[in-house]
């Protein structure tokens, strides 16, 4: 695909095929974005591979310092990083083999270079977009 997934078919395709979502910066904090919406997810059904050097498990996972350490393949990566830190996420991205279908760049988060790059090597990538949001809406999922 090589534009942005931005209407409800296309985003509910890779949301119902994001059944290994690995959650680059995910947080412990429960008041955080970054811990409700991976904690949203795992609820409806998705394996949640949590990536922040600073945690050992979350939500019952094994949390991995970078996508590098992950040995088994990922569906979706959904990212909580700052635009700036992107480059090096997406470089990490590209060594997976298997390569995720696609990349989620939660609300606030844009890099089009980034997503240029992703979306050269067959990634499908969504920009600011908050997953669950999206998720409630389109699959019809409870909160």
């Amino acid at each position: 695909m090589t534009t942005t997934p931005d209407d409800d078919k296309q985003l509910r395709e890779i949301l119902e095929n994001a059944k290994t979502i690995a959650v680059v910066g995910i947080k412990s904090n429960e008041a955080e974005d970054a811990y409700r919406v991976p904690l949203y997810m795992q609820q409806h059904g998705a394996r949640i591979i949590p990536i922040n050097p600073k945690l050992d498990t979350i939500l019952g996972e094994k949390a991995y310092a970078t996508l590098r350490d992950v040995e088994e393949p990922i569906d979706l990566v959904n990212l909580f990083r700052a635009p700036e830190n992107l480059p090096e996420h997406v470089r990490e991205i590209l060594d997976l083999d298997p390569l995720p279908r696609a990349v989620w760049m939660q609300l606030g988060i844009y890099h089009g270079q980034a997503a240029a790059e992703l979306r050269a090597a067959g990634i499908e990538v969504v920009q600011d977009r908050c997953i669950m949001v999206d998720h409630r809406r389109l699959l019809g999922a409870a909160a």
